[in-house]
């Protein structure tokens, strides 16, 4: 059974022919919108976005995406409108919203065909360096920005590993960005620069030559200049407690995006256990690692994020390799 919500575009909706289970109709903040939903079983939701209070802010949008599984929302967009500009869809692919449209037809097709990203990758490019920095800069430049899920995950210590390894392979084109810290000076690396959420962009342009940029993005909500983020977790027991006495709800916002165990325990046979527990799916399970040595086991995961070529030799079984997950 499927879900209408509707606003402005009311008229138009009424004449889809679909199981409804339940229609409303109005205007709504969209944290009203994920209080009333996020615990209602409902197989579609057709999202008329003009009843969301402030659509044309993509705040609003976020809210939505952390709050509600939208592999399952369908929003119908009020064609026209600055919601259907080139540079406010690349920011909704950039969250993961991936079906949307401007008419009727497009409505039922997706609630019969989901879109992928791969059918809206396109639509991810850059716009306004000032806006928004998805996907590839001009130049060909990957951002991509790393954060703590559970505390002290060590997102700083997994950047100065994770350049030094794309050193390897690219050379000394990688720049890490740290926001709103300065943990980077103790590495002693000029590439690995120390600046404020609002330097971010000019910085961005800086270095457009870089193969990829790095940043730690710590507190800042806005990742919306990345192309990709990670999510680094460490699963340990007293780490994932603390995680979920602070949000029981963090699992379901985090669907679909790309969890990293860091500093993990677990093998490559406790990981589909952990993922059924947390009834989310994990990107990469990396154990803890000497940022002191290079770690040629690396060369898996960023082959992974297509950073580099996959190799296609095969691999020892029985080392360290069996840690990680395939």
């Amino acid at each position: 059974m499927n879900v209408i919500v509707s606003n402005v575009q009311r008229n138009v909706l009424s004449g889809l022919d679909i199981d409804v289970i339940k229609s409303i109709s109005g205007e709504y903040d969209a944290s009203e919108l994920v209080e009333m939903f996020k615990n209602f079983f409902y197989n579609k939701m057709i999202l008329d976005v003009t009843a969301i209070r402030d659509f044309h802010n993509i705040k609003s949008f976020q809210t939505i995406a952390m709050g509600l599984d939208v592999e399952k929302i369908v929003f119908f967009l009020p064609e026209g409108t600055d919601v259907c500009t080139s540079s406010f869809l690349s920011k909704l692919v950039s969250m993961g919203i991936y079906n949307f449209t401007t008419n009727v037809d497009g409505v039922k097709y997706l609630l019969e065909h989901p879109n992928s990203y791969k059918e809206v990758a396109h639509i991810q490019q850059l716009n306004d360096v000032s806006n928004t920095f998805v996907q590839k800069i001009e130049n060909g430049s990957k951002v991509i920005g790393i954060r703590n899920v559970t505390e002290h995950a060590g997102a700083t210590t997994f950047i100065y590993i994770l350049k030094k390894e794309l050193k390897a392979h690219l050379g000394d084109t990688i720049i890490a960005l740290e926001l709103n810290k300065n943990d980077f000076q103790y590495f002693g690396d000029k590439n690995m620069i120390s600046i404020t959420s609002d330097q971010l962009h000019s910085y961005l342009t800086k270095y457009a030559g870089a193969s990829v940029i790095l940043v730690d993005l710590n507190d800042c909500p806005d990742d919306s200049a990345c192309s990709d983020v990670l999510y680094l977790l460490e699963p340990s027991v007293i780490k994932l407690n603390k995680l979920m006495k602070r949000d029981r709800n963090i699992f379901s916002s985090l669907q679909r995006k790309k969890i990293i165990l860091n500093k993990s325990m677990l093998t490559s046979k406790d990981v589909p256990d952990f993922e059924y527990e947390a009834r989310t799916r994990i990107f990469y399970n990396i154990p803890p690692l000497d940022e002191r040595k290079r770690n040629p086991i690396f060369d898996d995961f960023l082959s992974k994020l297509e950073l580099i070529p996959k190799k296609t030799e095969k691999r020892e079984s029985g080392k360290i390799f069996g840690l990680f997950r395939r």
